[in-house]
């Protein structure tokens, strides 16, 4: 029986693809309050700014390609089970061919019904050739087409399944992320006791204070080089 590896993923995996992060100080968002593109109650005063900010942001995404780290995670799948639960919005996981991702906050190439966003009956994917959403286009319900994203204020429902593979993990991996984020941050408190917890960050983002911790100073594509060596 094979291995579970799950890995929490945040801005950090995709800095290397040209994707810059949601906090870094050079960030897509420096030139928006976070409140007027990425909260509900930014969504509700002014759809439109919104709606245009996530299309030049799309076009950014379809550009970008997965990097050494995405691919180095995808490969891992011929000799583990392996989860990747995603704080990211892109789609640079399923790019590098990793079939088992959990995204929290949501998917940056969908959109849906503002009305009810999780009814897949209304997610569309969008795509490289028809990136834009056009103002005050319609859902099939009639409701506004917004961005599939989880804004700030709103709840993560896919934090439950992030928590059952959490607790089904042999190795527990941390690429990226402050650990600031909550709920995701709060993933490691559901780690099975004793199992190896790696965290590939350049900075000293988080300490544990665990014996089985190991931090890999280290970008994504040169961390993941050096947990695959380990592993």
């Amino acid at each position: 029986m094979k291995k579970k590896i799950v890995f929490l993923t945040g801005a950090g995996m995709s800095v290397e693809s040209g994707f810059k992060t949601f906090r870094g100080n050079d960030g897509l968002w420096e030139h928006y309050p976070v409140e007027q593109v990425a909260s509900h109650d930014g969504w509700l005063a002014n759809p439109t700014l919104v709606n245009n900010f996530y299309n030049n942001l799309r076009k950014k995404l379809f550009t970008a390609s997965p990097n050494r780290g995405h691919e180095l995670i995808s490969s891992l799948e011929k000799e583990y089970e392996v989860t990747v639960i995603t704080q990211n919005v892109d789609n640079l996981h399923e790019k590098a061919g990793s079939t088992n991702v959990i995204h929290l906050h949501g998917e940056l190439a969908k959109v849906c019904s503002s009305d009810n966003p999780y009814d897949k009956r209304y997610i569309k994917e969008l795509t490289p050739e028809h990136p834009d959403v056009e103002v005050g286009e319609k859902a099939e319900d009639n409701s506004l087409l917004r961005p599939f994203i989880v804004f700030f204020g709103e709840s993560v429902p896919m934090m439950e399944p992030a928590v059952v593979e959490t607790q089904k993990a042999d190795i527990f991996v941390i690429i990226g992320t402050s650990m600031n984020v909550y709920p995701a941050a709060g993933l490691i408190h559901y780690t099975r006791p004793g199992i190896p917890v790696y965290l590939i960050d350049p900075e000293d983002v988080y300490n544990p204070n665990n014996n089985n911790f190991k931090h890999i100073k280290q970008g994504a594509s040169k961390g993941m080089e050096e947990l695959c060596s380990l592993l």
